[in-house]
C-alpha cells in the first residue's frame, strides 16, 4: 500500500494541477513497482511560503526579490 506525500508551496496550484500530480504519481508507482492504483495513496500538502526555506532564506522573501 504505497503512500506518496507531495509538498508544494501554496502559490496558486490549481485543482487540475493537483489532479495531474495525483494521477502521475500513481501511474509512476504502477509502471515502476507494479503497484495497485486502488491501494496507492497520494497526499498533497500546501505549505505557506513563510514556512518554506531555500538556501537559508524564507521563500516569501525570495519571491519578493524576484518580483
Amino acid at each position: 500500500m504505497p503512500y506518496v506525500n507531495i509538498k508544494v508551496t501554496d502559490e496558486q496550484v490549481t485543482k487540475e494541477q493537483k489532479a495531474a500530480l495525483i494521477k502521475g504519481a500513481t501511474q509512476l508507482l504502477v509502471d515502476v513497482l507494479n503497484k495497485n492504483p486502488a491501494t496507492t495513496f497520494v497526499v498533497i500538502d500546501e505549505v505557506n511560503t513563510d514556512n518554506w526555506g531555500v538556501g537559508g532564506e524564507v521563500v516569501t522573501e525570495l519571491r519578493k526579490k524576484q518580483a
